[in-house]
């Protein structure tokens, strides 16, 4: 395997159907956005982000998303995708990625296909200078979480549990997390295998340190009806954040 500095797995293998009536043949992650398919501006973010090594976990429709990338490379990136041809959950189908990529990366990011958040990851492998820490996951504060699981971190940001959806005020992943690549050696082994359900506390138990670091920063889940329109001018709203159209 080739050795990178950082990598990153986008997650864009879900059905989307909360969505899927607006978005016919599509695979959510691809519904079109300012001209281009969120996807590609998800890849574009991390590239200007200094992110140059992407491998995208795809199901749906998959060849629509590895023609897209062939046809239209990513300045300052390459976007490699992997098929995931059963359900593997959202952490199986980050061990899958990893492991087909064909890239060695001491440290991956995670990141959900049908988000958009502007994290700045350098904030995140600074702090994973320190040696004892396992990942690092953004968060944002909500209004009502009772779409999304919550964040218990102690007041040092240090990651005590995720807790159940529950509607109210609460921290959530901002859908974006930093691992180091030893720990994805100690994931469970079964699958569906999920992050948030499965991963996260099996490693907690066994003594790994999270640090939660909350964002501040726009933020887009397309995957509704309501949010899904909002796609286009949130992407034109926020053209710094992406790598230029130059490959």
């Amino acid at each position: 395997m080739s050795e990178v500095p950082i990598a990153a797995v986008v997650l864009a293998g879900g059905l989307g159907t909360r969505i899927q009536h607006l978005l016919p043949d599509l695979p959510k992650p691809m519904a079109p956005a300012a001209g281009r398919p969120w996807l590609e501006w998800v890849a574009r973010y991390l590239a200007r982000q200094n992110v140059p090594h992407i491998v995208i976990s795809a199901g749906y429709r998959a060849e629509l998303i590895q023609r897209h990338f062939e046809a239209q490379p990513v300045a300052g990136a390459r976007v490699r995708t992997v098929v995931e041809t059963t359900p593997l959950g959202t952490a199986g189908a980050v061990i899958h990625a990893v492991a087909a990529s064909g890239w060695s990366a001491p440290i991956w990011a995670v990141l959900n296909g049908d988000t958009l958040a502007f994290a700045d990851l350098s904030l995140a492998t600074a702090a994973l200078r320190e040696p004892a820490l396992a990942g690092v996951i953004f968060g944002r504060r909500v209004a009502d979480a009772a779409r999304y699981g919550g964040l218990v971190a102690d007041a040092g940001g240090r990651l005590i549990r995720y807790e159940e959806k529950r509607a109210g005020q609460g921290m959530v992943s901002a859908g974006v997390s930093l691992l180091r690549a030893e720990w994805l050696a100690k994931f469970p082994v079964r699958r569906p295998l999920s992050l948030e359900q499965d991963v996260f506390p099996a490693l907690l138990s066994q003594g790994a340190f999270f640090k939660v670091l909350p964002m501040n920063v726009p933020f887009l889940d397309i995957g509704t009806p309501e949010s899904l329109p909002q796609a286009g001018p949130f992407v034109e709203a926020n053209r710094e954040q992406f790598a230029s159209d130059a490959v």
